[in-house]
């Protein structure tokens, strides 16, 4: 398969990927990683790519959420705080997790993450009627410990920050919106944290595929999200989110 081919594939990929992850908060980096994986990249080369093609990703996904009034980002609201106070302390996380990621096993890694998103997918579906009162406390939480999760893998982050803000009081569709917003920060740290940390020795071939199938899938996802019941579409998160816990801890022991 020669270079052309194989780019086009990976930026379908991507697409197929970032769709799923812009209509619902989560599935981009949890799922392209180990199909990176399993074509023969090393996790050096996909998790930078991956955190830069979400980088923009993330940032158009916020755009059209807030312009299909999936969520609203006007400065001081209610929505935009809750994605700055995750964005920030998601930088923290991130940084953390860059050091870290080298020096633990991937089995390790792996573990942690299929556990902790299947136990948020449990908990949704388990308390489908229920209403939670916000929590800043829980918010705040959730910011620090999915950024660690990305900053690790590259995935882990989506499925954590949706489900969690569903869980700490937040609409499913506003939690969708200040998920790709917020992530876009996550990535926009990690990148920066790799390149410090690598002295610009990434191999960056990747990313272009990644970067272009991501976007172009955006404004179709985004409009999905517009055109989902949010009853519905909490489900379909609780659903997706027990999913990939699953094929994570799968893949692990199969």
């Amino acid at each position: 398969m020669d270079i052309l081919h194989f780019s086009v594939l990976i930026l379908f990929l991507a697409f197929f990927c970032e769709y799923i992850d812009s209509s619902l908060g989560m599935g981009y980096g949890t799922t392209l990683t180990p199909l990176l994986l399993i074509m023969g990249y090393n996790p050096l080369q996909i998790v930078p790519a991956i955190l830069l093609s979400e980088l923009f990703s993330g940032l158009s996904a916020a755009f059209f959420h807030h312009k299909f009034k999936n969520v609203n980002f006007k400065i001081g609201g209610p929505d935009f705080k809750i994605a700055i106070v995750m964005a920030g302390c998601s930088v923290f996380g991130a940084l953390a997790a860059v050091f870290i990621a080298l020096k633990l096993t991937t089995f390790l890694i792996k573990l942690y993450i299929g556990l902790l998103v299947f136990s948020m997918g449990v908990l949704i579906l388990f308390t489908q009627n229920r209403i939670f009162k916000f929590s800043w406390r829980k918010i705040t939480s959730l910011g620090l410990l999915a950024a660690f999760n990305k900053g690790i893998s590259g995935g882990g982050y989506g499925p954590l920050v949706t489900s969690g803000q569903i869980l700490s009081g937040v609409e499913s569709k506003n939690a969708i919106g200040i998920t790709s917003l917020s992530e876009g920060v996550t990535c926009f740290a990690g990148v920066i944290t790799y390149l410090i940390y690598t002295n610009h020795t990434i191999d960056w071939r990747l990313a272009p595929s990644l970067a272009v199938g991501a976007i172009l899938s955006v404004p179709i996802a985004t409009y999905t999200v517009k055109r989902f019941k949010a009853e519905r579409l909490r489900l379909v998160v609780g659903v997706a989110t027990l999913i990939l816990g699953l094929l994570t801890l799968g893949k692990l022991f199969l």
